[in-house]
């Protein structure tokens, strides 16, 4: 039997028994994977006709908005006339910002998703030890997923209070003269250490307080994992000896590890729409200030595309180092 076939017929079984979950009268229906299988399909069902009755329509109306040029005609809503991939001709090469906040914002999301994966990780690590207020200080952490959510956001931006405070923030550091972080920086950079590394450690403290913000829900998916640990592999780590260094790396670290990759695709996505993409920004202006629908539209499926790419990069190394570490 050739190699072909073989997955030819993997695949055929794969589908008939994928059916079979949701088909009564079979012993793949009854079995614990296809109850698991149906409870998720609908918990997802709610998504995905949501999805299909109010998303699925723009999303095509907008694939087809970014190769034609779109006017709008008073009384009739909008004409489109096919223009081929002249669009994103002009978001590559016309445009003056886009491809400069795209390279921006993509560095920017690298670092920023590093830094949260590993402070969500080691926070989470901490609440799950047992101490005084430790609901207390879940909840604290939680916060920023509420402050961060709905018009909070907006309302931040154009509080007058909050830019008051800002301001005086600001002033009070140039009246001091004193920036600890750029000092430090330079102090670093002229002892030869490596400036690559210490720049991106210093943009790290730079956006320490976006990098907090956006770490409440990974917290909450990486404790989840880690309560769901037994005891029982810890008893049995201790009973043989081994120190909580190497029981973290060999039962902690092996058992979270999958939800690396959770916690990686949402951090990616959430920041891709964030309030404060500047790429997001530039998508807006070119659509409601100067009207130019069809190239904002070819903006924004290169951006989907390029969150796309980094979703299934990100995916294929994490998937790689979970394998490696279990």
């Amino acid at each position: 039997m050739s190699k072909n076939h073989k997955i030819r017929e993997h695949w055929y079984d794969g589908i008939k028994e994928s059916v079979q979950m949701f088909i009564p009268g079979n012993k793949v229906y009854q079995t614990m994977p296809a109850r698991r299988a149906r409870t998720g399909v609908l918990f997802v069902l709610p998504f995905m006709l949501g999805f299909l009755l109010f998303m699925l329509k723009p999303l095509i109306e907008s694939l087809i908005m970014s190769f034609s040029n779109v006017t709008l005609v008073p009384g009739h809503g909008y004409d489109k006339v096919w223009l081929g991939i002249d669009n994103y001709k002009y978001a590559f090469g016309v445009d003056p910002y886009y491809n400069q906040y795209l390279v921006e914002e993509i560095s920017r999301m690298g670092i920023n998703t590093i830094a949260i994966l590993i402070l969500s990780f080691v926070i989470a690590v901490i609440l799950n030890q047992e101490f005084k207020g430790r609901t207390l200080c879940r909840a604290i952490f939680f916060l920023p997923v509420i402050l961060s959510s709905g018009v909070l956001p907006g309302i931040e931006k154009q509080n007058e209070f909050y830019d008051m405070m800002a301001g005086i923030a600001q002033s009070v550091g140039e009246a001091s003269g004193v920036n600890l972080s750029a000092a430090l920086q330079d102090l670093l950079s002229v002892s030869g250490v490596g400036s690559g590394v210490f720049d991106v450690i210093f943009q790290m403290i730079d956006a320490i307080y976006d990098i907090i913000m956006a770490s409440g829900i990974q917290i909450i998916v990486f404790l989840s994992g880690l309560q769901a640990i037994s005891p029982s592999l810890y008893e049995a780590a201790d009973v043989e000896g081994c120190s909580a260094w190497e029981a973290f790396w060999k039962i902690t670290f092996p058992m979270v590890s999958p939800l690396l990759l959770v916690n990686c695709i949402y951090t990616i996505v959430d920041f891709f729409m964030k309030n404060d993409n500047r790429v997001m920004e530039r998508i807006n202006t070119v659509m409601y200030s100067q009207f130019k629908f069809g190239e904002a539209s070819a903006m924004s499926w290169i951006y989907f595309g390029v969150a796309l790419a980094f979703i299934g990069i990100s995916s294929f190394i994490i998937s790689k180092a979970v394998k490696s570490a279990q």
